[in-house]
């Protein structure tokens, strides 16, 4: 079980890195801190064992069973075990039948110990890395684990099947090779290489050589006895995917904070473009003037964007806060159905220092800073990292709409059908931004100022409750033209 002197604390005045070392410069400390978080990519060996944990967590009713009311705590601690233990069972006989077997017989869980540590860890590990991966077992698994770490349970398990996520600090560090993270050729080994139409083929193929080059280089240069090029290999790799997890997931926030900037003055207001809303106006539950409006909208999209930055260390910080003995959870009705509601230090520390790093660069903040964490809005650090794994979710189709459009009107009919509803390409792109940026920011979606309003979490709350109206919209047949098909992406897979 993770120790509160295990676990990291949060320096909230530690200065945060918003962007990475351009490539060929020195990297500082930078790989080197973000190593400490960023997950280690599966092998295929792991993968192998990925489907497994999936399998046997998807067939599991494991939150609807413990989670249910009524229970004594006797009867609840009864329940946790034997549920953990079918989990476990399921696990080795999948495995190893003859192993499984043997274990049905004796119940001696504790001879597969490592094993079944390295195959929970890589269903965390595997989900970190792809947050829209695992929707359903992952919090089974993270509440399996949560429970399976309390005295009650472990005193009748008699095992640990918790172990930390192995990162690529973690990894190289082991293998006494964290030299490579301050090597300045890593962030050319690292860098993502993107086909944004502005560079041309040949300038793409020079750096995806260049990037070929200096990971064979670095591998053969920080090969030892203890690890081989390919493991040298798989942490840069691994540092890669967390760059392509920031295109993804990053890039969308700062493309809605450019269209914000370009296409929205907070002093000069356009006719027909006025941001200012009015409580009580078109579901709006806050009162904005036009420039007020402008700092709020971008205040939030840069919080978001910082958070998206910064995802991989909030998630590890989660996970500590999730198994923390020292804060344990207690099962509570929110008026959202029984959550697990449990205090969540680090995340909190973690988001302090991120909101005060958004505030110094906005420079100015507008409506509440309140952080909702441990309470009915946000019972626990699950629902906290789900909630922000979302913003891509919500800007990456709008994002694509928008970059479809000018795409649509070269067809004949649908130029026509833009220019006789919308007024032409660049009034419509301009009228679905004034939309999202007035009504996703309004303060909507709940009926009480604490669980809507300005907080940190409200500001998500008004922009699920925009995406929920979407079909209601004038520009709706647009987004269908351009291949809309939901916010929520696929719920399985």
């Amino acid at each position: 079980t993770m120790s509160s002197t295990d676990m990291m604390d949060v320096d909230e005045d530690a200065p945060l890195a918003s962007l990475a070392p351009e490539a060929g410069s020195a990297p500082g400390n930078w790989f080197t801190e973000r190593a400490k978080y960023i997950p280690v990519r599966l092998t295929m060996a792991e993968r192998k064992d990925l489907r497994l944990c999936e399998a046997v967590l998807s067939v599991s009713e494991y939150t609807s069973k413990i989670d249910a009311t009524g229970k004594s705590k006797a009867k609840r601690t009864q329940l946790q075990l034997q549920e953990i233990c079918a989990v476990l069972t399921a696990l080795i006989v999948s495995k190893d039948y003859t192993a499984g077997r043997e274990v049905v017989d004796s119940r001696m869980y504790k001879d597969h110990e490592s094993a079944i540590q390295d195959i929970l860890e890589i269903g965390r590990r595997h989900k970190i890395m792809n947050p829209e991966k695992m929707r359903g077992e992952y919090g089974k698994l993270i509440y399996m684990l949560q429970d399976s770490v309390t005295p009650e349970v472990q005193q009748l398990l008699d095992m640990n099947i918790v172990k930390p996520i192995i990162t690529v600090h973690s990894y190289l560090a082991a293998r006494g090779a964290q030299g490579v993270l301050d090597d300045n050729l890593i962030t050319i080994a690292t860098r993502e290489i993107i086909a944004d139409g502005e560079k041309s083929r040949q300038q793409l193929n020079k750096e995806s050589k260049e990037k070929h080059r200096a990971i064979e280089y670095l591998g053969e240069k920080y090969a030892s006895r203890n690890i081989s090029e390919d493991e040298i290999k798989l942490c840069l790799y691994s540092m890669g995917d967390n760059h392509s997890f920031l295109t993804a997931n990053r890039d969308p926030v700062d493309k809605m904070i450019q269209y914000l900037t370009k296409l929205f003055s907070p002093t000069d207001i356009e006719p027909g473009y006025d941001l200012s809303i009015s409580g009580g106006s078109d579901g709006a539950r806050l009162s904005h003037s036009h420039e007020k409006q402008y700092y709020y909208v971008l205040q939030s999209l840069t919080l978001w964007r910082e958070i998206a930055h910064d995802m991989f260390r909030l998630w590890y910080l989660s996970e500590e806060d999730l198994l923390d003995l020292e804060h344990r959870y207690e099962l509570k009705d929110t008026g959202q159905g029984h959550q697990r509601v449990q205090q969540a230090p680090r995340i909190s520390s973690a988001m302090r220092q991120v909101l005060h790093h958004t505030q110094q660069r906005v420079g100015k903040w507008i409506g509440s800073s309140v952080v909702h964490l441990g309470d009915s809005n946000v019972p626990n650090a699950l629902v906290f990292i789900d909630k922000y794994t979302q913003v891509a979710s919500i800007l990456n189709p709008i994002v694509l709409v928008l970059r479809q459009i000018p795409e649509l009107y070269k067809n004949q009919q649908v130029a026509r059908y833009i220019d006789e509803e919308f007024g032409g390409c660049s009034k419509l792109a301009r009228d679905i931004l004034l939309d999202f940026f007035r009504s996703a920011f309004d303060g909507s979606g709940a009926d009480n100022f604490y669980d809507a309003g300005s907080c940190i979490d409200g500001r998500l709350t008004s922009a699920w409750n925009w995406c929920s109206q979407i079909s209601s919209k004038p520009f709706f047949p647009i987004f269908k033209l351009a291949g809309f098909s939901s916010f929520d992406g696929e719920f399985q897979k």
